[in-house]
Parts: C-alpha cells; structure tokens; sequence
C-alpha cells in the first residue's frame, strides 16, 4: 500500500513537472488562446474551420469555395497586446486581423480592421493590410507613418529599414513560419521568424482603432489551406505619454 501511495505519488508530481512545463512554453505573462484540440472560444463557418493535426485549419476546395472572405474570430479583444503564433500556407492568401470590427456580409463571419498578411506567393507576407479599413497600410521593410491632409485624405510618410527581398528570405514556403505583432498604443509592428517586417504608426485621429476583434482569414479565389498553431497572448500596459506630447492621441476605440 504504501510503496503504491509512493508511486501514485511520484505520477502527481510529473504531472505537476509537466504543467509547469507548458505553463513555460507559454511563455511569461502570456496565455494560450486555442487548445490544439478544438474550436472552443472559437467562432467560423463549420464549412471551412476544424481543428488538423492539432491546428486551428481553414480550407476551401473547388466544390467548396467561399464567396467572399470569411473568418474564424476569437471571442476575446485586442488593444495592446504582444501575440505570437505559428502558421502554415498552401495556396491563396490570409492573414490575422486585430483591433477589427464586423462587417457587412452574407454572414456573422465577416471582418474589417488592421491585418497582419501572409501568403503563398512572394509579395504580400509581412506587410500591414486594412481590410475594408484603408487598403494597404504599410509594405515590407518599411516604417510608415499614417496622417490625414487637408483635403481630408489619407498621407503615408514612408521611411525604408530593411530591404524587401532581405526580408523574404526569411520566409518558409509550404511549411511553419512563426507571426507576431506588437501593437502598443498606435504603433504596430509584425515580425515572421523574428524578422521585423514592417511598422505603422497611425495618427489617422478618426479611423485608426485602438482595440478590436483577433480573427483569422480564409480569403476567397482559388482552393487553399492555412493552418495557425501555438496561438498565445500578452496584454499590454498602455504606454503614458508625457504632457504636451499627445501625437498618438487617446486610446479609446477610435482615437
């Protein structure tokens, strides 16, 4: 009895070990926002979200295309925050929205709002996209600042970091590519396999957002598959600016 207490002891104890283990996986002062096993917390179109070999996967085929781009959105919120997942590409084009808003559609799956892009191809992987928000905000390897002229239209003062084709040399085809994005205040910046790729600060003072819905895209056209695993989550403290230095504004929904 005692030697099986000692060993019913010893198997608590690796479970502990082994809790603590993910807990570090994790990492500090983030959480884990899909359990590699199902869709909970989790809401997209049954048609083209289920869980594969332990990943969030969307997929559409030539007998099941969708009509329009379609996401599987998160049920929390986004403001500043530091998130950091793995994803996987084959055809087409995606992305992970932030700070967005729904949208009009034939259905509760439609999204609009700042998107970290990624694709198949060689171009558009990295970049600051606004889905129904803008156009393209930023491209890869450059720093762009977003203001609003006189005539009411949107400026982009562009200032180059890194040279494109340096930066997609860092990117996998096929295969796990790792994404973050820091968004702090109305500065965001992505990175793919640590490689900073580009950088927006928003001073648009009456579009910009400052928190939002996290979703992920399946964009419509030819057949294609995405896969996003590892999906964790670090709330940031909002950084004070000092008095009489107010360029990036409040940090309401839209200031």
């Amino acid at each position: 009895m005692k030697k099986n207490m000692t060993i019913l002891g010893l198997v608590a104890l690796g479970f502990a070990f082994a809790g603590q283990a993910l807990a570090a996986d994790v990492g500090k002062g983030f959480k884990s926002i899909f359990d590699g096993k199902t869709l909970k917390g989790w809401n997209g179109d049954p048609k083209f979200w289920s869980v594969q070999d332990g990943a969030i996967t969307g997929k559409t085929t030539k007998e099941n295309p969708t009509k329009g781009n379609t996401f599987i959105i998160w049920d929390g919120k986004t403001g500043n925050f530091d998130l950091r997942l793995d994803y996987k590409i084959i055809g087409g084009n995606s992305g992970i929205q932030y700070r967005s808003f729904k949208a009009d559609g034939p259905d509760e799956w439609r999204i609009g709002g700042y998107q970290a892009d990624f694709e198949a191809g060689d171009t558009f992987s990295g970049i600051c996209y606004g889905e129904r928000f803008r156009g393209i905000l930023s491209l890869r390897g450059k720093k762009t600042t977003l203001t609003v002229g006189d005539d009411g239209k949107l400026k982009k003062e562009v200032e180059e970091f890194a040279k494109d084709a340096d930066i997609a040399k860092a990117i996998k085809k096929e295969d796990w590519n790792s994404y973050r994005i820091v968004a702090r205040n109305f500065s965001l910046t992505h990175y793919i396999n640590g490689v900073k790729t580009t950088q927006v600060i928003d001073r648009d003072r009456k579009t910009r957002r400052a928190e939002g819905l996290l979703a992920l895209q399946l964009h419509a056209g030819p057949p294609m598959k995405v896969q996003f695993k590892n999906i964790r989550i670090k709330e940031l403290p909002k950084r004070v600016r000092k008095a009489g230095n107010a360029k990036e504004g409040s940090n309401n929904k839209n200031k």
